[in-house]
């Protein structure tokens, strides 16, 4: 196991900037998802690691020895595609074998027939571990069959077997779960957590599925345009964004954005509602964000929006009803209970209201504005122990 640290890592495709100058330091035994949209650049980034794209600029560290100019072979990292790259006409005993024959075994001792011969104590020694492997993984019925004999979940088992065998120093997984259908997916995410635990070995995790990042991840880096905007725990990033950016991009159903106002005295309000909060300065092109969690179905009344039931997303335990606004310009999203969606059908009037304290603010330019009782606020980098306004 070891630390990688990339520094100034920036990569270009002729006249395309696909990545602008990235520092990521991922520490020993962690698991660390790369997040964002299509074309952000985080598959670009695993393969500047894995040495199978060279960088523009910048360097890339492992275990302390700058691996920029060693050739993916000699940086002792296994990679996870998205495809699996099983030999078809293997079993998957011998696709986990390929790797171990490639690296300890000679030209000769690799022969079909003539290597078991001159080496049967090194080919029983490969067999052992992916014995040893197969158990981890429980896949030990399995290593007779071939590729085409398996389901996905069993073929993306046999991939990491590949690659577990060899004992990499990390594991370098790009989108490894999405040829997989939904009820798989949710169950491999598990099975990745628990393998990530039982090995302690260094992860990096190339997904576009914000579900994946947040369940899995130690800590995850939501990814735009070439760039890191946010790398913090799950539960910062979502409950605690530092960009707008990121706060629509994480969170389904996405966070409400609606126009804010200030007062003469910073005091915030959107829609007419007052935040109770307050910002210093002069701010043009305030967002307001709530997310739907962080609504509630109200009486009329003072502190409430007016409004039409459009659509009722049931999503089994959680029921989400979308809201047009009185005037006209806004949709909101809300989450309610499965006693309240009971009684509420389509084109039903309904009213809205906050949750006291959980709004935040975003400046024309997307970064988070905080807030305090005394009017402080900043772009601080976020932390938990200030107030969420």
């Amino acid at each position: 196991m070891a630390t990688i640290s990339l520094s100034g890592i920036a990569k270009s495709f002729g006249d395309t900037r696909v990545l602008n100058t990235i520092d990521l330091d991922v520490e020993d035994g962690e698991f660390l998802t790369l997040v964002g949209p299509s074309g952000c650049g985080k598959s670009t980034l695993l393969r500047i690691i894995a040495g199978l794209e060279a960088p523009s600029g910048g360097g890339v560290d492992i275990g302390g020895r700058d691996v920029t100019a060693v050739r993916p072979a000699d940086r002792n990292l296994a990679m996870v595609f998205q495809s699996y790259a099983l030999y078809p006409h293997l079993t998957v005993a011998e696709n986990m074998m390929t790797p171990l024959k490639l690296r300890d075994l000679s030209f000769w001792e690799r022969f079909p027939i003539l290597g078991p011969v001159l080496a049967r104590g090194k080919h029983r020694a490969l067999r052992d571990q992916v014995d040893e492997t197969a158990g981890v993984l429980k896949i030990d019925p399995l290593l007779d069959r071939k590729p085409g004999q398996l389901s996905g979940g069993q073929r993306q088992r046999a991939a990491l077997g590949r690659a577990m065998v060899r004992k990499p120093v990390a594991f370098l997984m790009d989108e490894p779960l999405s040829n997989l259908d939904a009820a798989l997916r949710v169950h491999m995410r598990a099975e990745l957590a628990e393998l990530h635990r039982a090995l302690g070995t260094t992860f990096i995790y190339v997904t576009h599925d914000q579900a994946e990042a947040l369940t899995m991840s130690d800590r995850m880096a939501v990814m735009m345009h070439g760039d890191i905007l946010q790398l913090d725990n799950p539960r910062r990033v979502y409950g605690d964004p530092a960009d707008l950016r990121v706060a629509e991009f994480v969170g389904s159903p996405k966070i409400n954005v609606l126009p804010g106002d200030a007062d003469s005295d910073g005091r915030l309000s959107f829609l007419g509602l007052p935040v109770k909060r307050r910002i210093a300065g002069s701010h043009g092109g305030i967002s307001i964000g709530i997310r739907p969690e962080h609504l509630r179905l109200s009486g009329a009344g003072e502190g409430a929006l007016s409004g039409i039931v459009r659509h009722v997303e049931h999503l089994g335990s959680d029921i989400f009803l979308h809201v047009d606004i009185a005037d006209g310009a806004h949709r909101l999203v809300a989450r309610a209970t499965p006693a309240e969606a009971e009684r509420i059908s389509i084109a039903d009037p309904v009213n809205v209201a906050q949750v006291d304290g959980a709004a935040m603010a975003f400046a024309a330019e997307g970064h988070r504005l905080r807030f305090s009782e005394f009017g402080a606020a900043s772009r601080e980098t976020p932390q938990m122990d200030k107030a969420v306004a």
